[in-house]
């Protein structure tokens, strides 16, 4: 029997073929949203989505659900605490749309002193003011603040550094060779860019981070630009500093932002003169799709032909094990099995464990971390199994 894969946003079609070549039967409905995905999703092995939300709905409704794919960075429209709870791998594609999203930030960085939005809607309504749209500062030698060098900063700050641009950015030194500044508080940074670009994913820790205080630090008329998450900007205080010190912001993420990909917009920066908002379309360029969705598919792929979950999310960072028990072992059946017996007569918990086969397939090593310590008495009776080559067991 096949696997189902529902696909429940756009992608493109030589990849869609490409899961179909794997095997498996492809469910292709992009303009799905997060109201149709429980009943969508309720039969399907693997689903795949970029912007769709992932509810604690469509995961509690599914009944053969395994893998959820995020066909891009970040996971944060994936209830992820209700896969956890089910045992539903979450994996997403970090980096791969890192260079779309630092062009777009760039762009708008080069439209906010340009004013090119406003040149342009001026040209088509048969207004020249060659004397208003003439004051540009220029980029050069000003200084831009990175807020987040993860995979997309750093590729910001590299298109800056071109730019001539004197770059700050967070717990980095150097991005291949070019030096930049690092710095440790934001009260020390903010005051000294002239631009600032945020590149931060949704957390607690970052939910409405640029509140009040921070904008206050700022100079008057920064640049501000968000290409990554809405939340990390208090709107109704950033409405209230650009009144106070004319900053000029370009965001390509909004509160109250549409699910669906056409219709009617509205928002409480739409009307600010000193706002430019973008439609989300910050990965959305075709290098970028192609390489989220090749990533995809390695993704599938090796889920399906080896069990291996690339850039699995969900995994437990930390467990509550504390001893490590290894067992080097003749590969033969029922070996492990008579060393699970002592560990769950003892009512012993096994956090992770990993079985892994030297080469000729003769002997192999099995790693398992324990939450409680072993007895001496059962390490004794692994060791007298004639199967048994060797029992390693510490505290970690």
């Amino acid at each position: 029997m096949k696997l189902k894969v529902l696909v429940a946003d756009k992608f493109p079609d030589k990849y869609i073929q490409q899961m179909k070549d794997l095997d498996l039967e492809v469910i292709y409905q992009p303009k799905l949203g997060e109201k149709d995905l429980p009943e969508a999703a309720k039969e399907v092995d693997i689903l795949v989505v970029r912007s769709t939300v992932v509810s604690e709905e469509t995961i509690n409704a599914s009944k053969k659900l395994n893998l959820i794919i995020r066909a891009g960075s970040g996971v944060n429209n994936i209830a992820i605490s209700a896969a956890n709870k089910k045992g539903i791998y979450v994996t997403n594609c970090p980096g791969m749309n890192a260079v779309a999203v630092a062009e777009l930030a760039i762009g708008l960085m080069v439209a906010l002193d340009r004013f090119i939005p406003e040149n342009v809607f001026d040209f088509r309504n048969s207004i020249w003011n060659k004397d208003k749209y003439s004051k540009g500062k220029g980029l050069k030698g000003k200084t831009l603040g990175v807020i987040g060098v993860g995979n997309i900063g750093k590729e910001v700050a590299k298109r800056a550094l071109a730019f001539e641009m004197n770059v700050y950015g967070k717990d980095i030194t150097r991005i291949e060779g070019v030096q930049i500044k690092d710095f440790s508080e934001m009260d020390q940074l903010l005051p000294l860019c002239d631009v600032i670009s945020i590149h931060l994913p949704a957390t607690p820790q970052t939910k409405g981070l640029f509140n009040k205080q921070m904008f206050s630090y700022m100079k008057d008329g920064a640049y501000i630009i968000n290409t990554s998450r809405h939340d990390v900007i208090v709107e109704d205080d950033l409405l209230e500093a650009i009144k106070e010190k004319n900053f000029r912001v370009a965001v390509d993420v909004f509160k109250g932002e549409p699910e669906g990909k056409s219709g009617e917009v509205k928002s409480k920066l739409q009307d600010n003169p000193n706002i430019y908002v973008t439609h989300h379309i910050g990965a959305s360029t075709e290098q970028a799709q192609d390489a989220v969705a090749e990533e995809t598919i390695n993704i599938i792929k090796h889920y399906v032909h080896s069990g291996v979950i690339d850039h699995w999310v969900n995994r437990a960072k930390v467990t509550d094990s504390h001893y490590q028990l290894v067992v080097k072992h003749y590969d033969k059946p029922g070996v492990l099995a008579s060393v699970l017996d002592l560990l769950r007569e003892g009512d012993i918990n096994i956090e992770e464990i990993e079985n892994v086969i030297f080469d000729g397939g003769i002997a192999a090593s099995c790693t398992m971390k324990l939450k409680n310590s072993a007895t001496a008495d059962m390490l004794k009776k692994m060791s007298e199994n004639p199967n048994v080559i060797s029992v390693s067991h510490v505290e970690i």
